[in-house]
């Protein structure tokens, strides 16, 4: 697994190169912070190269916060990778300002000829939350505006790109209005925000959203810390659907139970396989902060996303 004895690592995700080398992106933070709940807003994010999903070399990192004032110049957070048509390649992050104290919640765009060197695109953010259809800055209701950890993916009919957002809708109860937030581009670029892929289903948010066709069926992976009476302790769950653009039933979601990983990503094999790479959160009561090795998982209507391995833990050194 990915564990740095000077940082936390936790939220990642990956790319696969040309020379079918693994890219990962994660958040880290310093360990001299020694509380790990202050992580978030030191947040940067790194990189590390492998060849099969578990042995790491440390590189540069990828993105830190930008030199204030500026939008995102408090910490730079949870996002994605993707390769563009030019050949060129788009990370799109999720970036907080001091301005507001960390609390609201903007994605903009790095970009990269070489998966290495990354330069941000202008110096605002790339899409913002819109008030039509999602809840703004309101500390009465909810501590933050979530407008986080997008994923972004080609449209499978050619029609440009899909964006998913970590993002909460404007009216419901309070602690129930998580849901799949959605923009659409033709290039990359120029975003437009849409309506969300899914309605209220007792989550406060929808962390890390993904989707994939794993064994033939369209699936939406998140994570949330914060449910509903639904939660009963599980962390990380799956939803079926038609098709990879949604809509999405949340309702319909079923967990998938791992006792320490959290905001995991799938990742596709060069057979057709998948697995689940996340962090370690806590175990025995200790924050590890450290990648997972690849959790081999396959999906059946009868039972689910199931890992078809035990799950391995570490200790927490």
């Amino acid at each position: 697994m990915l564990r740095l004895p000077d940082h936390w690592v936790w939220d990642s995700w990956y790319a696969r190169d040309d020379n079918d080398r693994w890219h990962a992106f994660f958040l880290r933070a310093s360990r001299a912070l020694h509380d790990p709940h202050r992580r978030h807003r030191r947040a940067t994010i790194g990189h590390a190269v492998s060849t099969d999903l578990r042995t790491w070399r440390l590189v540069a990192d990828a993105l830190v916060p930008a030199d204030a004032p500026s939008w995102d110049d408090l910490a730079t957070w949870t996002g994605c990778t993707v390769r563009g048509p030019d050949g060129r390649w788009y990370l799109f992050y999720t970036g907080v300002g001091r301005a507001e104290d960390g609390l609201v919640q903007r994605i903009g765009l790095a970009v990269s000829d070489d998966l290495t060197t990354w330069h941000r695109h202008g110096t605002g953010p790339l899409v913002e939350a819109d008030p039509t259809w999602y809840e703004l800055l309101d500390r009465t209701l909810w501590y933050e505006q979530a407008w986080r950890d997008p994923w972004v993916f080609p449209d499978p009919g050619g029609a440009g790109w899909h964006m998913l957002v970590t993002a909460r809708a404007n009216t419901g109860p309070a602690g129930s209005r998580g849901v799949v937030g959605h923009a659409t581009s033709p290039d990359l670029v120029n975003w437009t925000v849409r309506p969300p892929l899914s309605t209220p289903a007792d989550f406060g948010h929808l962390e890390v959203p993904q989707v994939a066709v794993v064994d033939g069926q369209p699936l939406l992976l998140f994570s949330t810390d914060a449910a509903g009476t639904r939660g009963h302790g599980h962390r990380i769950w799956v939803a079926p659907g038609h098709d990879v653009r949604g809509p999405w039933d949340i309702a319909a979601a079923r967990p998938f139970p791992h006792p320490h990983l959290y905001a995991p990503r799938l990742v596709a094999g060069p057979a057709g396989d998948w697995s689940l790479i996340g962090f370690l959160d806590h175990v025995d009561g200790e924050f590890v902060g450290a990648l997972s090795d690849p959790i081999p998982v396959r999906y059946r209507t009868s039972t689910g996303l199931t890992a078809t391995t035990a799950p391995v833990t570490t200790p927490t050194g």
